[in-house]
């Protein structure tokens, strides 16, 4: 039999380190929930000592998640740890993933701590995160330059202390395949104890390296891959789950391992992540992007038509390229529309959320001919805001555009309850819709990002609008959905707005 190879998903901690990707403890637990729907091994849901919605995040992960591992990171020191032991204790499977620093560089510029301490600091980690669990992940962050002796030094003392998974990281992105390769070979030659652990592998893609590094580690003999839906991740990102697991799947001639990943899940996966942090996925991607599996050359197309595998060396189907169509009405009933929102994976948490989502979708289905799965995942990203939550609200609007005038927005918001009537002119629409809701908003705030997407074909196809929005440190992510999309765009920066405004309220309960 081949071995399992381990997937570890860490979307939730590393991807969200993407300038402008950070996530609400809803959205983290909608994306947790697919993965766990796609046998995803182990999350790695957070850094709890990062703050409390970081800690209050992995927690709800860990309540919630039963099939998949749990796991928290932490730096490898005492309240680092124990905050991570807190965060993963509702668990029903839960890990402990400490790291520190190994490169020369960085033990002595960043750290400033001795090779002798650095090994001293990571044992004792070891030992705090056994109180806490058996299930112990060891890092040696930027691995990639680091010096092999010490490696195997620190590596031989973290797995005497307890730890079952060592990890190799190409922290920068700095290592080729066959080095790399040859790295994770020479560690699993030269380690004591080392048929006694799972080796792992986490790689960045500065490079453009980081899925062929891992996959060079993977036939080295690691045995567990770190990796993001998307590549998401710090910089350019991480090696993407959808490369990793197809590659593997698809080349089963050479590779000596498998993955348990339900492949089926990896696109509706793909478009929940990249729904919820805003970040659209290039047409030509690997795997999840929309031309993956279109042929435009005549030659190509003839060949597919005679022979699927003339060109084609994955099925679309096997990603979860369909084309469920959700066939529901106006005359539909709440028990179908839930049934539907399961089987997609999207959980609602009570019988009012349902009701107001419900609401939505009839709107929605007085508007549109078809309603298509990514229209319901649209529809109840916007709905991540509840309506207890909800400092604005769009109530009405009305929007002027004439060749040779200036366009004009007019809007009614509801703040808090209360109805405020608003008019604003910009260069746009849009622009004069923003401008309106800051007439009484007066949020201080800088727009970093504005993106609209159509979420299906047809002239009828809601557009999705993403707005970024920073102010004192803080970057949110607003989304909306309409298929008018000067409407989705007034929603989105209420989204933010209203995002922006919960965080600032938990931070100042006085305001």
């Amino acid at each position: 039999m081949k071995d399992q190879l381990i997937v570890f998903d860490t979307t939730l901690r590393d991807g969200e380190q993407s300038p402008g990707a950070s996530m609400t403890r809803d959205e983290k637990l909608r994306i947790a929930r697919q993965l766990e729907r796609m046998r995803v091994d182990v999350i790695e849901a957070g850094f709890p000592a990062a703050s409390n919605g970081d800690f209050e995040s992995v927690r709800a992960i860990a309540e919630a998640i039963k099939e998949s591992t749990v796991c928290a990171l932490a730096r490898a020191n005492e309240a680092d740890v124990r905050r991570a032991g807190e965060a993963i204790k509702p668990a029903a499977r839960g890990r402990i993933h400490t790291f520190i620093a190994t490169s020369p560089i960085h033990m002595e510029m960043k750290l400033r701590m001795t090779p002798d301490q650095v090994v001293e600091q990571a044992v004792r980690a070891v030992g705090w995160a056994k109180e806490y669990t058996d299930d112990v992940e060891f890092s040696a962050e930027d691995a990639g330059r680091s010096e092999i002796d010490f490696l195997v030094r620190i590596f031989d003392a973290v797995i005497r202390a307890g730890a079952k998974t060592i990890n190799v990281p190409d922290t920068v992105g700095y290592n080729v395949p066959d080095q790399y390769a040859r790295t994770i070979r020479t560690l699993i030659e030269r380690v004591p104890n080392s048929d006694k652990v799972i080796w792992s592998v986490h790689c960045h893609n500065d490079l453009g390296l980081a899925v062929a590094n891992s996959l060079a580690a993977v036939m080295a003999g690691a045995r567990q891959v770190e990796c993001t839906l998307n590549g998401l991740g710090e910089r350019a990102g991480n090696a993407a789950l959808e490369e990793l697991v197809m590659a593997v799947r698809t080349r089963q001639d050479v590779f000596p391992c498998d993955t348990r990943v339900d492949s089926t899940q990896i696109v509706p996966a793909s478009k929940l992540v990249s729904g919820v942090t805003g970040f659209p996925v290039q047409p030509n991607k690997a795997i999840v992007g929309a031309n993956a599996f279109a042929h435009e050359s005549g030659i190509h197309q003839d060949g597919v038509l005679k022979h699927r595998e003339t060109y084609e060396i994955m099925r679309a189907e096997d990603v979860g390229w369909t084309t469920n169509k959700l066939v529901l009405g106006k005359h539909s009933g709440r028990n179908a529309f839930r049934s539907r929102l399961h089987e997609i994976g999207i959980v609602v948490e009570s019988e009012e959320h349902l009701n107001h989502a419900f609401a939505r979708f009839k709107e929605l289905a007085d508007k549109k001919h078809e309603i298509f799965d990514e229209d319901l995942h649209a529809l109840m990203s916007d709905e991540i805001v509840t309506p207890e939550q909800e400092h604005y609200r769009l109530v009405s609007s009305r929007f002027h555009s004439e060749t040779g005038e200036t366009p004009r927005a007019d809007l009614t918001v509801s703040v808090d309850g209360q109805e405020t009537r608003t008019s604003a002119e910009g260069s746009g629409p849009v622009d004069a819709a923003f401008k309106a809701i800051e007439t009484f908003a007066n949020s201080g705030t800088e727009l970093l990002l504005y993106s609209v997407n159509a979420i299906t074909t047809g002239t009828d196809a809601q557009g999705e609008v993403t707005v970024r929005l920073a102010k004192e440190g803080k970057v949110v992510n607003g989304q909306g959905a309409d298929t008018d999309i000067i409407v989705a765009s007034a929603k989105a920066y209420l989204n933010a707005l209203n995002k922006l405004h919960g965080k600032f309220e938990r931070l100042n309960p006085q305001i």
